[in-house]
């Protein structure tokens, strides 16, 4: 049995595991053996240690680009071993499997349609359960049997309060708004929370003491010059052409970014 006419289902996987040690492919194991033929797609597995944010903020990103019937597994869980619950979520014909830390929820934001349960029901997991590897013995047995058809409802009770994660919201002072980074990608760019309506060409963006020239693409930037551009994800982000602006900038998440109405 498939979700959503799925065939093979699939499982698209987001951690803070890196790719060195052998807990990625331990996870993809589980996964294939619970749900044979699935498909597997590697979101990222390079998410910062323990960066609950950095993970919420990937998977917000990649989810709506999947089709419905994906299965999401995501670990990100400095409490594993704790008392802090498991998940699994059906978001507008998406589903969820990750840590109640907050990992989950920036997905969930703009969903029409969402239902939470938690993992309770130990039959789906595998019958020995780590106190340290709980995306293996409980998560990705859970994720697997999604895949295969198990509704939310034989996993566990329903709840209607979870840890919530929210991004740093833009204040408004006049006709300056002030937001912040709130992504490093592996380009150096710098993601804030400035939406797209913001700028004007002839907003003033600035970072620190520095301006940076709007423009509609990176290749208009000149060399080593910080421009300011509208990213795929619908935010402003600070860029040097070809080059690092996180690195140039000594740039660090949750630094203030501010942008004038022009």
């Amino acid at each position: 049995m498939t979700r959503a006419g799925l065939k093979p289902p699939t499982i698209a996987l987001l951690t803070d595991f890196g790719t060195r040690d052998w807990y990625v492919g331990t996870l993809k194991g589980v996964l294939l053996s619970g749900a044979p033929g699935a498909t597997l797609i590697d979101i990222t597995h390079e998410i910062p240690p323990q960066d609950i944010l950095a993970g919420a903020f990937t998977l917000a990103a990649a989810a709506p680009w999947f089709p419905a019937g994906t299965v999401f597994l995501a670990v990100v869980d400095p409490g594993v071993g704790s008392h802090r619950a498991l998940l699994a979520a059906e978001a507008d014909g998406r589903l969820f499997v990750g840590p109640d830390n907050g990992l989950l929820t920036l997905a969930f934001e703009r969903a029409k349609q969402l239902a939470i349960v938690r993992l309770t029901h130990a039959r789906y997991w595998m019958k020995a359960v780590s106190r340290t590897f709980q995306g293996r013995d409980i998560m990705a047995p859970v994720a697997a049997h999604l895949a295969r058809g198990t509704t939310l409802r034989q996993l566990g009770a329903p709840v209607s309060r979870v840890e919530r994660l929210a991004l740093p919201a833009v204040q408004r002072r006049g006709r300056r708004l002030e937001g912040c980074v709130v992504h490093i990608d592996a380009f150096g760019n710098l993601i804030t929370n400035l939406p797209a309506a913001v700028l004007a060409p002839r907003a003033i963006v600035k970072f620190r003491d520095r301006k940076a020239r709007v423009v509609s693409s990176y290749v208009e930037g000149r060399p080593r010059e910080l421009i300011a551009v509208v990213g795929s994800l619908g935010l402003v982000e600070l860029a040097i052409r070809e080059g690092s602006a996180a690195w140039v900038l000594e740039a660090k998440r949750e630094e203030r970014v501010e942008c004038t109405e022009g």
